[in-house]
């Protein structure tokens, strides 16, 4: 008896959620969380209901991106509440980082340890109705990949978004993470771009810090689509930092519209799972 309430309960948690997107790359550094969390904050701009869950167990960064640091998970009848980021209730997030004591203390844990928390996040969060759920992963294509693949497979079909930056050290790694979605049947929604040019905030003239075109090529030669390319940005970087909502606050921002435009291709591709 006791089994079978918690299937139920496994069954019921992601049942309302419509579209699961993973962010992945095999490169560290890229700005996976920053894409997670604009992504977010777009789709919520297109009206959309959307959670996050961050499996990035080492490096849980989206609280702060969030300003949700410091707040407590909750207990209900169908498992852990998720902290609601905003008075609208339209995003959520799930994070190791609100089950530390101390939010610098490092999560040394083996590869169990973390595949185990990971299939609690997608079993035991009570997630309720969403659009999208974006998954915030760490880097790499190791145990938390496959232990969050697993998990949420059973879930409906699964779109993974790609992200890298120009330069040929991370596009040859982030060809791995290719390699990676296609030997486990992930679909790619396609390929983002990330720091993809400075614009300058005085002439507006469009400087290529670490080189250009690397995502598109990679997105071309993989056969999948390109997303877009995010320039460099002092204001995202801050609004980041600081917790504030860059889509609502900074429209005339350069890296603004290439967001947009991402959440919409995202809206289009993402794929829905069958009631």
């Amino acid at each position: 008896m006791e089994a079978a309430a918690g299937e139920r309960r496994e069954a019921g948690n992601l049942a309302g959620v419509q579209h699961i997107i993973l962010v992945l790359s095999g490169k560290g550094g890229v700005g996976k969380s920053t894409i997670s969390t604009e992504l977010a904050l777009a789709l919520r701009h297109a009206g959309k209901k959307v959670g996050i869950l961050d499996v990035d167990l080492c490096g849980p960064s989206i609280p702060r991106m969030l300003r949700a640091q410091g707040r407590a998970v909750h207990q209900c009848d169908g498992g852990w509440v998720p902290v609601y980021v905003d008075q609208e209730q339209s995003i959520c997030l799930m994070s190791v980082g609100f089950l530390l004591e101390n939010p610098d203390e490092a999560v040394v844990w083996r590869g169990p340890k973390k595949n185990a928390l990971i299939k609690q996040f997608v079993s035991d969060v009570a997630w309720g109705q969403l659009d999208y759920l974006v998954v915030d992963t760490p880097p790499g294509t190791s145990d938390e990949h496959m232990a969050t693949v697993d998990a949420l497979r059973p879930y409906g079909p699964l779109g993974a978004l790609v992200v890298t930056t120009p330069q040929a050290v991370s596009v040859g790694d982030v060809r791995r993470e290719l390699t990676f979605c296609r030997k486990t049947g992930l679909r790619v929604l396609g390929v983002v771009e990330n720091m993809s040019g400075f614009v300058c905030p005085h002439c507006a003239e469009c400087t290529s810090i670490f080189s250009r075109g690397g995502g598109e090529e990679l997105a071309s030669h993989a056969g999948v689509p390109f997303l877009g390319s995010v320039p460099l940005d002092p204001e995202l970087t801050k609004s980041l930092e600081e917790g504030r909502d860059f889509i609502r606050e900074f429209p005339e921002s350069p890296a603004f519209p290439a967001l947009l435009s991402i959440a919409q291709k995202v809206l289009t591709e993402a794929p829905a799972r069958v009631p």
